[in-house]
């Protein structure tokens, strides 16, 4: 288990980058205590975006369902109520939080998570050598079901949050770390790969 509070954050998007127009479309939010979620913010969001064809064949999520959602007016400052100042997760978590931030900009409000922590760096450090570190990869490899339909927020922030706690207990198990916690996630992220074996020995001893 990881030791303090971690909110798994996932986006469905319009595009791949805020700086070229794209907005969020859906958010999930998980809050993570004691290796298991106990809090959810989940929600659809109108951000007055047009959702393209390709990405309502990828998720879901038609125009309809973004123009009758709430607005990102409403949803963001609540979002940001809701993760407060625990740590942040996503995969992939460069995207996500691009996203949060460019939002937040928008609304002339400030995220105040204590660490960003992303599970792919992580995958890639701690399960190296598998073919693909994609989100559905890692659950295959791993036996992590979908509840839901992937690619969509909720779906991919549970599986997420299992890929995390997968990580965290390997941290315990394989790498003998007594203590696993955001700051020593985010440290092993920050890494190159190769420093990482060492940085555990010492984190063990």
């Amino acid at each position: 288990m990881i030791n303090q509070p971690v909110v798994m954050l996932d986006f469905e998007t319009t595009g791949l980058s805020p700086a070229q127009g794209a907005r969020i479309t859906e958010v999930a939010a998980l809050r993570i205590v004691d290796g298991r979620v106990v809090e959810r913010f989940v929600s659809l969001i109108n951000c007055g975006a047009e959702v393209p064809y390709e990405i309502t064949a990828l998720t879901g999520i038609t125009q309809d369902m973004v123009d009758s959602a709430p607005s990102v007016e409403r949803v963001l400052p609540e979002l940001l109520r809701f993760i407060g100042s625990d740590a942040l997760a996503a995969h992939n978590a460069s995207f996500d939080a691009k996203f949060l931030a460019a939002e937040a900009e928008r609304l002339d409000l400030q995220a105040g998570y204590s660490e960003l922590v992303c599970s792919l760096l992580l995958s890639r450090r701690l399960l190296p050598g598998l073919s693909s570190y994609r989100l559905s990869s890692l659950a295959d490899s791993l036996g992590i079901r979908f509840s839901g339909h992937a690619h969509r927020a909720e779906a991919d922030a549970e599986v997420s949050a299992e890929l995390l706690l997968h990580l965290s207990e390997r941290l315990r198990g394989h790498h003998k770390c007594v203590r696993v916690d955001p700051t020593l996630l985010a440290a092993i992220n920050r890494l190159p790969a190769a420093k990482v074996p060492t940085f555990l020995q010492q984190q063990a001893a």
